[in-house]
């Protein structure tokens, strides 16, 4: 198990270390992540969409919000350890203290009190760290089931799910059923977003992802150059005002 470990370490190295110097263009593999975006596209479709909208018509709103509590709080390890890694020691004991209220008056992260006292949830990853150190994002990358990323972020995708609380769960069948439900509440969260896309939907949800991912990188500073080199301008002519 340790040899494993270390040959992943070292592999991951490698390919930490091999970013930066990856072409600057946004989306070099259009073509075949084009192919990946329809297999994906394909099965959320006819697989699960149809999930995730019947377990948006049967599940109480109360409900899911618990069960949202529930994964955010899950994920909060993650992000306070990413908070140290980048230096934000303030925001990493404000995470903290929120973990420990909404483990414990929270019912395990089913009742959102941090947010009621004030301590607001933040989001960070070890993809925003690696930002942090000089890492570049590299090529935009679509991955199989996984969705839209960078080489960055597919490389911090490990240790990311490794830091999550689900994986303290010895149990096999019961962590891959706690994290199917995620996976479909994460689906019906979206479903009343994405009559948002407009225009190609993988040119939109590519730009999207990236801006997204740039914004939390920089915690929250995009400058006008990043903001419009994606080709959003090109999303829109004359005629669709």
């Amino acid at each position: 198990m340790a040899a494993n470990r270390m040959k992943w370490l070292g592999c991951f190295l490698a390919l930490v270390l091999s970013v930066g110097a990856l072409a600057d263009e946004s989306d070099p593999w259009e073509p075949v992540n084009r192919k990946i975006f329809a297999f994906n596209d394909f099965l959320d479709s006819y697989l699960l969409k149809p999930v995730a909208r019947g377990y948006k018509a049967v599940t109480p709103d109360f409900l899911e919000d618990g069960i949202r509590n529930f994964f955010y709080n899950a994920t909060e390890v993650l992000v306070i350890i990413n908070d140290l890694a980048q230096g934000k020691f303030a925001q990493g004991g404000q995470d903290t203290l929120r973990f420990i209220v909404n483990s414990t008056v929270g019912i395990g992260g089913l009742i959102d009190i941090g947010t009621r006292i004030g301590l607001e949830r933040h989001n960070e990853d070890f993809g925003q760290t690696l930002a942090f150190w000089g890492v570049g994002e590299g090529p935009y990358v679509m991955l199989p089931l996984l969705g839209p990323s960078t080489v960055r972020d597919a490389i911090a995708y490990y240790p990311d799910s490794e830091l999550t609380l689900l994986n303290t769960l010895d149990h096999t069948p019961t962590r891959l059923e706690i994290t199917l439900v995620g996976i479909i509440d994460t689906r019906a969260k979206l479903l009343d977003v994405e009559e948002l896309a407009a225009g190609d939907r993988y040119t939109f949800i590519r730009d999207a992802y990236l801006q997204r991912r740039r914004f939390l990188s920089s915690d929250g500073y995009v400058s006008d150059e990043e903001l419009f080199d994606d080709g959003f301008d090109d999303e829109f002519d004359d005629e669709d005002f």
